[in-house]
């Protein structure tokens, strides 16, 4: 499927509006990007927080901890493999080698930290029509006459009937929009009264404040959406150089990067 004709998502959208060229190395170009522990970090702890919450919060904590640990030394293994030079990888801080080495024992507390306040923090997960639990639950909506899709971390029903989208996150970037979307989503799709949604902070091992929902509209979500379409279908992918650059996968094929 061409990157004209395929779904949307928070992830490209924002990619876009941040530097459209950046979308156009990785999305249309398919230029291979430098390689990131953080990365890893996130799909693993997500990985584990997730047969958490599967499980009905039963799992052991020493269970999550091996989940985690093997994803993640899988997923590194698998990129030092293409690119055995750790000082070729992304890091905020340190070498590469010193990045993958740190977040293997920060995930694994992180993910000790999951189960500890899971099981301090009951909380129901909501149930599709269908009867699936939502956790990590894909999804394919029309907002603003484009095709979005997605992965929900966790729906949470709460005790007055309302749902609450719940996003997991590892790192320090928090995306509004993205809750914003899961929001209007969920109401389109279940029918169900959103108002309110939050972030799992995982270096933190709480709960963010509520992010409001009940002033978001799905046209003001479905905007955003399609000027990013328009744009992608007019080939219309311009730079904007700035101190991210430095966090940028593809900077290496960039001949703007600041």
């Amino acid at each position: 499927m061409s990157i004209e004709t395929q779904p949307r998502s928070v992830s490209q959208t924002e990619q876009y509006e941040k530097c459209a060229h950046r979308f156009y190395l990785q999305r249309v170009e398919r230029v291979v990007p430098r390689p990131a522990a953080w990365s890893h970090h996130g799909t693993a702890f997500h990985a584990a927080a997730e047969q958490v919450e599967l499980s009905g919060r039963t799992m052991s904590t020493d269970d999550a901890v091996t989940l985690f640990s093997e994803r993640y030394s899988a997923l590194v293994n698998k990129d030092l493999d293409k690119e055995p030079n750790t000082d070729l990888w992304l890091s905020a801080t340190g070498t590469g080698g010193e990045d993958i080495e740190r977040r293997y024992a920060l995930g694994q507390q992180q993910t000790r930290r999951y189960v500890e306040w899971a099981a301090e923090n009951p909380t129901e997960t909501y149930r599709t029509p269908d009867g699936k639990l939502a956790v990590e639950l894909y999804f394919v909506v029309e907002l603003g006459g484009v095709r979005v899709r997605g992965f929900i971390d966790q729906l949470v029903q709460e005790a007055d009937g309302t749902v609450r989208p719940r996003d997991w996150k590892t790192g320090t970037m928090k995306s509004k929009f993205q809750l914003q979307t899961y929001g209007v989503a969920v109401r389109a799709l279940y029918g169900v009264e959103v108002n309110k949604a939050d972030w799992y902070l995982a270096r933190n091992g709480g709960l963010s404040r509520p992010v409001p929902l009940d002033t978001v509209t799905e046209e003001a979500i479905g905007e955003r959406f399609a000027a990013m379409d328009a744009g992608v279908k007019r080939g219309d992918f311009p730079a904007s150089p700035s101190f991210s650059c430095r966090f940028c996968d593809v900077a290496h094929a960039c001949s703007f990067k600041k």
